[in-house]
């Protein structure tokens, strides 16, 4: 009987964790994730108190630094070179339509003014300003969406507990009432969704870190984290407010896009991808970093290429995908030199291509090395990603082709559309560097 006891609860432990129970999107929510869709391209920021560290957002867990040393960082952050007006026009330049930031990382640290902690950049700092609400309205003026990156775990607040997976050997942690921390979360959520307008969306990671682990293999969640009540707290407030959960897992009802970090949909070069059979119906997000880290990182030397990042983007649009892609501020509120110029490089070319991208789904054939396609109605583009490639066979390919030209030159394209799929050659003169796109108009 007692087995039979904890089996119950175990059951409607794992229940209470993947629903909010009733949720049908509204007329706002359906409309916010039509406009995801089309966007496409969007922003990541990375900051926090732990960029002074030059070592990435997780140097916490990382160095194991104790919860007495790490809390004399945020006497020292002073980002008097913070423009958020000049990180939402870079945003806009480069073809990004939406940002998303970290509002309240891993670390514990708030970049935000928050009424129910004192662990924030405006009571904790020199700086203290609320770069939330700049950043807030330097979006409105532009016409950019913001939604807020939002951290489930925690290092720094006795109330995670029982602890997780990680952050486990930093000194000075506490014990307390995970019910607590739950409320705790739930007034920050309700902060951050009435104190800076409309948001886009809410961006929550960490759900991992309270999976059982074997070495091999997550195993069940050991935690309630009350996502009923987290993901109704956030559609009552704000009913067009997207909910998205890096948990790698498939979607939770009440979420309203699925995301896959550093790997596009059905890919899993990490070890931790989503599998394949669980990917849902829902809008799409690919989140990837300029170069190795995520949050600031002095040594971090792997910069992407601006042929990189383009063509990254077309891949993740070539799966029905946005991308998300990070940068790291320094710790004065810079953005690095050699992200600012990629960025503007990709700028260039969606401001002249943006058209195969934006308000695109996924094409007929899966994205390779070589090619990836995106479909506008009875519009194919064809993305030749290879400049090498002379000829390009579509495998099964059976549409009926109205008109095919190159994107660029308009020249018709030579091609033979056989039973076997569509054959397409592509002459030298024709051929770029980056993408050389073939513009498909079925009948």
């Amino acid at each position: 009987m007692k087995y039979l006891t904890i089996v119950v609860f175990v059951c409607l432990s794992i229940n209470w964790n993947i629903a909010q129970e009733g949720y049908e999107p509204s007329k706002e929510n359906l409309e916010a994730r039509e406009w995801f869709e089309d966007a496409r391209f969007g922003l990541f920021i990375h900051w926090g108190v732990y960029s002074l560290l030059g070592d990435g957002e997780w140097v916490m867990n990382n160095q194991n630094i104790p919860i007495e040393a790490y809390e004399k960082l945020p006497t020292f952050f002073n980002p008097i070179a913070y423009d958020p007006v000049e990180w939402v026009k870079m945003a806009k330049n480069a073809g990004m339509k939406y940002i998303t930031i970290t509002s309240r990382h891993h670390d514990g640290f708030s970049m935000y003014d928050s009424k129910v902690s004192d662990y924030t950049i405006v009571k904790k700092t020199p700086y203290g300003k609320d770069i939330l609400k700049s950043l807030a309205a330097a979006c409105r003026q532009e016409g950019i969406k913001l939604f807020f990156y939002y951290s489930l775990l925690d290092w720094h607040d006795d109330n995670y507990f029982p602890r997780g997976r990680t952050g486990r050997d930093i000194p000075g942690r506490g014990e307390g009432n995970w019910e607590d921390y739950i409320a705790f979360m739930k007034a920050q959520l309700t902060e951050l969704l009435t104190q800076y307008g409309e948001i886009g969306g809410i961006w929550l990671d960490g759900h991992w870190d309270q999976k059982q682990w074997d070495g091999k293999k997550f195993g069940k969640l050991q935690v309630d984290w009350h996502y009923d009540e987290l993901y109704k707290l956030i559609h009552d407030l704000q009913p067009g407010c997207l909910i998205g959960n890096n948990h790698h897992i498939a979607p939770i009802k009440g979420e309203d896009f699925q995301m896959f970090e550093r790997d596009l949909p059905g890919q899993n070069t990490t070890g931790w991808g989503t599998k394949p059979e669980e990917i849902g119906d829902l809008p799409k997000e690919v989140c990837e970093t300029i170069n190795g880290s995520w949050g600031f990182n002095l040594q971090d030397r792997k910069h992407k290429s601006p042929r990189e990042l383009i063509q990254y983007v077309v891949r993740a649009a070539g799966y029905g995908s946005n991308l998300l892609l990070n940068v790291g501020p320094m710790p004065n509120g810079e953005i690095q030199i050699e992200h600012r110029r990629s960025l503007e490089q990709v700028g260039r070319w969606m401001s002249e291509n943006g058209a195969t991208i934006y308000g695109t789904s996924e094409g007929p054939i899966r994205p390779d090395e070589d090619l990836a396609i995106t479909r506008k109605g009875n519009v194919l583009y064809l993305h030749i990603l290879n400049p090498d490639k002379d000829v390009v066979f579509l495998e099964g390919f059976d549409g009926q082709i109205k008109s095919i030209v190159f994107y660029k030159s308009k020249n018709k394209v030579p091609h033979t559309n056989t039973e076997f799929g569509l054959l397409v050659k592509v002459p030298k003169k024709e051929r770029l560097p980056i993408d050389t796109i073939v513009e498909i108009v079925l009948e």
